[in-house]
């Protein structure tokens, strides 16, 4: 039981993480257990997809970081009134705060030409890379590091920054790093961007029924 709770406790407790970085950079022997974690994620056909290029180069980290910058701005011309002033107040950035950038690839020919289980659904193999960063992401919280998935820039921008070949595909840009603590609330519902919904509203009985739930 007391496991189970320690389980629950980090994954409620896991947030997205931008402005609490302190910049102490994070143990070898941590950063290890936490790859480690995400390296025993499941897979398709144990195929194991991923790969993960650790960037604390600080001009790699600017550079990247000064591309974010331009596509948020590109992003924030699309908005305008009130949503573009709660955009104002989201600070969606961290990479260079962190000192660690952990870059995450898919690639699509681990495993070699016939993947058991992925020959219906061709997106298995990123479904796969998705639970190692779920993995990271639990194991460095429970670390007490902060992690922050970076979404605004160009995938082939990243790919040639960290040097992926074509068929690599770049899936995240993970901030890691040490935190002064983590936020109670996430950022974007605490400046009021969405709001957690309840998970009555996603639920459905046999069938999904739009506009219905279990609650009702």
């Amino acid at each position: 039981m007391q496991q189970s709770a320690q389980l629950y406790d980090v994954i409620n407790r896991r947030r997205d993480t931008r402005r609490e970085f302190t910049g102490e950079p994070v143990d070898d022997g941590v950063l290890h257990r936490i790859l480690s974690a995400a390296h025993c994620a499941p897979s398709v056909g144990m195929s194991q997809p991923w790969d993960f290029v650790m960037v604390r180069d600080a001009t790699t980290l600017e550079t990247f970081r000064d591309h974010v910058t331009d596509e948020r701005a590109a992003y924030a011309r699309t908005l305008d009134g009130e949503r573009a002033a709660t955009f104002e107040r989201i600070k969606v950035e961290g990479i260079v705060e962190s000192g660690l950038g952990i870059v995450v690839g898919y690639d699509p020919t681990r495993g070699g030409p016939n993947v058991l289980g992925r020959h219906a659904i061709a997106d298995a193999g990123l479904y796969s890379v998705v639970c190692a960063i779920q993995n990271l992401w639990l194991a460095a919280t429970a670390e007490g590091l902060g992690v922050g998935w970076v979404s605004f820039y160009r995938e082939e921008f990243l790919r040639d920054l960290v040097g992926f070949p074509e068929h690599v595909r770049p899936v995240a840009w993970l901030c890691v790093g040490a935190v002064s603590g983590l936020p109670e609330v996430p950022d974007l519902e605490r400046f009021g961007w969405r709001h957690r919904s309840p998970l009555d509203g996603v639920l459905h009985d046999e069938r999904y029924q739009a506009g219905s739930n279990l609650a009702t």
